[in-house]
């Protein structure tokens, strides 16, 4: 029989506490949705009290399925638990769950709380009991509890059977520093078990400032903890929580885990796991990590021409999992150390039939290599990549033609005496014979280009509608003010579709340019299902 692994998710309020996102109660409903339909075992959703938006959305259960949880602190010491405010808007919250965030380090209880021992423990104990005589189940997350522990392990002890003997579902040891070592959270999680608190009653709660929060959770649950507190993508204060999103796939997937081990996630949505951290970057309006393990764009792609020729043959020669197992796919990229191998493979995954002794085959592989040598990156922008490979081994519709384009820059003085900068952009373009011009002004030269170029594009303009550009990126290739620059462009569209685009020039609005240009023809191509059926992602 396998043993259950229940799984605590707290993106809605340690994950809050990350530099620059702020929840609103829209953004919280849908996030809990996300997580709840995923099939994690809790969700908690922030501390009602402590804010509008926290107290709004206690206001509803807000999950189907996992069990919702409110935090917020015991009850504070010189005030019984019946008169506590703050305790009793956590009562009343529509939550299944309550997690208490107590103190279990006796340096953290004199200096913080400035209480004794024994009223921290009662606090403990009075919170715990409030809770389940309210009908709801009592988790304790011991703040601080490694380093109290390491610090004085009699009174962190103590913290924790008080909680356990009072009726809490879950004694969760928290790293709150982030600063344990995984050997360190083994031990101590054993001496804790082994003091008489069952492993089927302890938690983790790891922090990521050593990049360890991963590996510290895997190491309290080969001691015996049974619930894994994370966030989504590892947000959280500071350097983040433990990430969920890595961690699901290698208690799922890893056979020291796997057949040991049972979660909540069914394989059918844990295929659904990049899905979902991706939706939640979408929702954060922040670019995925293109590197993140298990699930970024990165982690099953190949450069090298040498591995691109084992992973044709068999995959396992270099991956770990199955990337069809948690939703990624295999990714050969094309680039200046790349063989025939990758040029193939990539091209057949674009529904891009060519013969290995085809003589355009190797036209793209000198033209790939050649304007690489230049400065263009093809392994960070598939959708230019596809169309030269079109280019040269087939056809692109000619949608329209670039006659001229002018752009300006001026700075001065406006009627009340401040600078102001104005850029102004215009652009002839040919469509269907017909020469259009548009003029556009915007936040910088390639802001006012991108509005011109799509100002009027004849018939084809109500196909670009929903085009968004979300990223550029610029990169200076040598030194010097007439440097060659490389320009990378993310867009998307109405269909959650993104691709990159790539122009080099020794003008950063001409390198700009080529790549607006790509993206809107991939746009174009994509449309018609001519393109972009694998590269848009």
């Amino acid at each position: 029989m396998k043993e259950r692994l229940y799984l605590y998710d707290t993106t809605l309020r340690d994950g809050q506490q990350t530099p620059g996102i702020d929840f609103s109660v829209e953004d919280k409903i849908a996030i809990a949705r996300m997580l709840d339909e995923f099939g994690l075992d809790y969700v908690e959703g922030g501390y009602p009290g402590a804010n509008p938006t926290d107290t709004a959305f206690f206001t509803e259960k807000r999950t189907q399925r996992a069990r919702f949880s409110a935090f917020g602190m015991t009850k504070r010491v010189g005030v019984s638990a019946s008169n506590d405010p703050g305790l009793a808007l956590l009562l009343q919250s529509r939550s299944d769950v309550v997690c208490y965030v107590a103190k279990s380090s006796q340096y953290q209880v004199r200096v913080a709380l400035g209480c004794t021992d024994e009223e921290n423990l009662d606090a403990i104990r009075a919170s715990v009991e409030a809770a389940i005589a309210a009908g709801k189940e009592a988790i304790i997350d011991c703040e601080h509890f490694f380093d109290g522990f390491k610090a004085n392990a009699d009174y962190t002890l103590a913290c924790a059977r008080t909680a356990c003997e009072a009726g809490a579902r879950w004694v969760v040891l928290c790293d709150t520093n982030g600063g344990t070592q995984p050997a360190e959270v083994r031990e101590i999680v054993g001496k804790v078990i082994a003091a008489g608190i069952p492993g089927s009653h302890l938690g983790i709660h790891a922090h990521d400032d050593t990049g360890q929060a991963v590996a510290n959770s895997l190491a309290a649950v080969e001691a015996g903890a049974r619930q894994i507190q994370g966030t989504l993508n590892g947000i959280g204060e500071r350097c983040g929580n433990a990430n969920l999103v890595t961690l699901i796939p290698t208690l799922a997937l890893k056979p020291n885990y796997a057949d040991r081990f049972e979660t909540g996630i069914t394989p059918e949505r844990l295929a659904t796991i990049v899905h979902l951290s991706r939706s939640f970057d979408e929702l954060l309006n922040r670019a995925p990590n293109a590197q993140a393990p298990y699930v970024g764009a990165s982690a099953f792609a190949t450069k090298a021409g040498i591995h691109a020729s084992a992973l044709a043959k068999e995959p396992s020669t270099y991956e770990h999992v199955e990337p069809e197992s948690i939703g990624n796919r295999r990714k050969v990229m094309v680039s200046d150390q790349g063989g025939k191998a990758n040029f193939i493979a990539e091209l057949k995954r674009r529904g891009i039939e060519v013969s290995r002794d085809d003589p355009r085959l190797d036209t793209l592989i000198a033209m790939v290599k050649e304007r690489e040598a230049e400065g263009y990156a093809y392994e960070g922008a598939d959708a230019s990549f596809e169309l030269l490979a079109r280019r040269t081994l087939g056809t692109v519709p000619d949608f329209f033609s670039i006659e001229s384009f002018r752009c300006m820059v001026e700075r001065r003085f406006d009627v009340n005496g401040q600078i102001k900068t104005v850029s102004e952009a215009i652009v002839k373009v040919v469509v269907e014979g017909e020469v259009r011009m548009s003029v556009a002004e915007g936040h910088g030269p390639v802001n006012a280009l991108d509005i011109a170029l799509r100002k009027d594009l004849g018939r084809y303009q109500s196909e670009i509608e929903d085009l968004e550009l979300v990223d550029y990126k610029v990169r200076i290739l040598n030194g010097g003010t007439e440097a060659i620059t490389r320009v990378l462009i993310e867009s998307q569209d109405a269909s959650g579709a993104r691709w990159w685009t790539v122009g080099v020039s020794d003008n950063v609005i001409d390198a700009s340019f080529q790549a607006l240009m790509d993206s809107i023809v991939f746009k174009l191509m994509k449309n018609r299902e001519l393109a972009g059926l694998v590269a848009a992602e």
